[in-house]
């Protein structure tokens, strides 16, 4: 992203997250503030023309993708706290809404959001547009990578490194190098038992059909335009294989066919995510 400007990337996640709300039934993910979340003028733009969403030949596969991701995402969450999580650390946050539509009781979830000091000051201002207040259970963890790591800042922020976590890291990896992926990793498995994650990436373009690397190469020429250019991608079984290796206990790699199979089944529209990115689950 261009230093010192709120994330391009995080906007259209967010535009996805909305038109989900207004276009597809059943929604595989509710979010009833997604719309608040755009701010006045694109939020009346999208609900007069829910279809101006739909820029690209892929965006109806990349609907399907945000709201899988954050939906399994939350479905994880609800498992961990039944092992007595109590900690949810969102990495690269954007513009998520979970922790104003929080169904857990404060008390027993202590949230924090971490990302770029431009992108969570552009987030405030939508809030505040929006008449949406941070609740008390959230805590904002403005991080700069080139000052600071990971651990640096949940310190700060009042994050308890001895509690087990459950970390969300959705379309934050693929405009990562993978030192950088790795290293997360390595920080989320260094962290007590009990804790987990579920990040999503891109499969190797070794792996993908013609028209796919095609489609990669103009996915990749959009955001490298808004500054956010793609730098990963991973072999599934290799990834599995070095997060063995970091330390995760359970790993669960979801693509197309288990995608579509726990959120898409039998639906009328056909509505369903494609194979260039899959969702991993691991478990420390």
């Amino acid at each position: 992203m261009h230093e010192g400007k709120p994330s391009q990337t995080a906007l259209r996640v967010a535009t996805h997250r909305a038109a989900h709300q207004l276009l597809d039934r059943p929604k595989v993910l509710d979010d009833p503030v997604a719309l608040d979340m755009l701010g006045p003028e694109r939020a009346q733009a999208l609900r007069a023309d829910p279809r101006s969403s739909e820029t690209s030949v892929i965006a109806r596969y990349m609907r399907a993708f945000v709201a899988a991701r954050s939906r399994l995402a939350e479905d994880e969450l609800g498992r961990a706290m039944e092992r007595g999580v109590g900690q949810y650390v969102v990495l690269g946050a954007g513009l998520d809404t979970f922790a104003l539509r929080n169904p857990h009781p404060p008390e027993a979830l202590k949230i924090f959001e971490v990302d770029f000091p431009a992108t969570q000051a552009w987030k405030w201002e939508l809030m505040a547009q929006a008449g949406l207040a941070a609740p008390d259970s959230l805590t904002y963890v403005p991080l700069d990578f080139h000052r600071q790591t990971l651990a640096q800042g949940l310190e700060r922020a009042g994050h308890d490194a001895t509690r087990p976590s459950f970390f969300s890291w959705l379309g934050v990896a693929p405009y990562l190098v993978p030192e950088a992926v790795r290293a997360t990793l390595g920080f989320i498995a260094s962290c007590p038992k009990g804790s987990g994650v579920v990040f999503d990436y891109m499969i190797d373009p070794k792996g993908m059909s013609l028209w796919e690397r095609l489609l990669l190469k103009g996915i990749g020429a959009v955001t490298k335009a808004s500054g956010e250019p793609l730098r990963s991608h991973f072999e599934p079984a290799a990834l599995a294989g070095e997060l063995d290796a970091l330390g995760f206990s359970q790993t669960r790699d979801l693509d197309q066919a288990a995608i579509n199979g726990l959120y898409f089944s039998g639906r009328e529209d056909g509505l369903g995510v494609g194979r260039m990115s899959h969702i991993m689950v691991g478990w420390v």
